[in-house]
């Protein structure tokens, strides 16, 4: 069975949305750019909420200077969007799941293929954490404090975790992976 992984940027108070002039795409420490990069090779699916995949597929198509494989990866990988009002997408490798996302994703979970990942679609996860499907959250953690905007974990979540990895970049930003337990 695939794995589920949850990968967020976020803000030292864990403000994942908006990202207002703490986080940059595509200007990146370069170790942070080699963890990213190893992590998507072993990623062949992303899932993403209608508003995140929107955004996306404004952006990363249309970018042309970028210097860390991002934009070749995600223009190349195959993009899930849940959504039921989204009625079509020009992005080159993207399906509209219309099902319930659990569902939906679940099917996804069962099928041959390496790690899914969802990033951004902050909604979505939420909805996804009651469920069980998420095997593994990657918080990457940047050196700024938002101070308002949505969580990582909704209000109100009890869950346990297990770290799995922690590495600290030059930069200031440190990856932390959790297993839900």
């Amino acid at each position: 069975m695939r794995r589920l992984i949850v990968t967020e940027n976020m803000s030292f108070d864990g403000v994942v949305s908006p990202m207002d002039g703490w986080f940059d795409p595509t200007a990146q420490d370069e170790g942070v750019v080699a963890a990213i990069n190893a992590q998507c090779r072993e990623i062949d699916a992303v899932v993403l909420g209608r508003s995140t995949f929107q955004d996306f597929a404004g952006f990363w198509p249309h970018q042309t200077d970028d210097t860390t494989g991002f934009t070749d990866y995600l223009n190349a990988v195959q993009k899930y969007v849940v959504s039921r009002s989204l009625e079509s997408t020009d992005w080159q490798n993207s399906t509209i799941l219309r099902g319930p996302a659990a569902d939906e994703i679940a099917a996804l979970k069962d099928a041959p293929g390496g790690d899914i990942d969802i990033t951004g679609s902050i909604s979505l996860v939420h909805s996804l954490w009651p469920t069980g499907l998420i095997d593994l959250v990657r918080a990457w953690m940047f050196p700024a404090v938002q101070g308002f905007g949505r969580r990582l974990l909704p209000d109100g979540m009890a869950q346990r975790f297990d770290l799995v990895e922690s590495r600290a970049f030059g930069c200031g930003v440190v990856l932390l992976e959790y297993r839900p337990m």
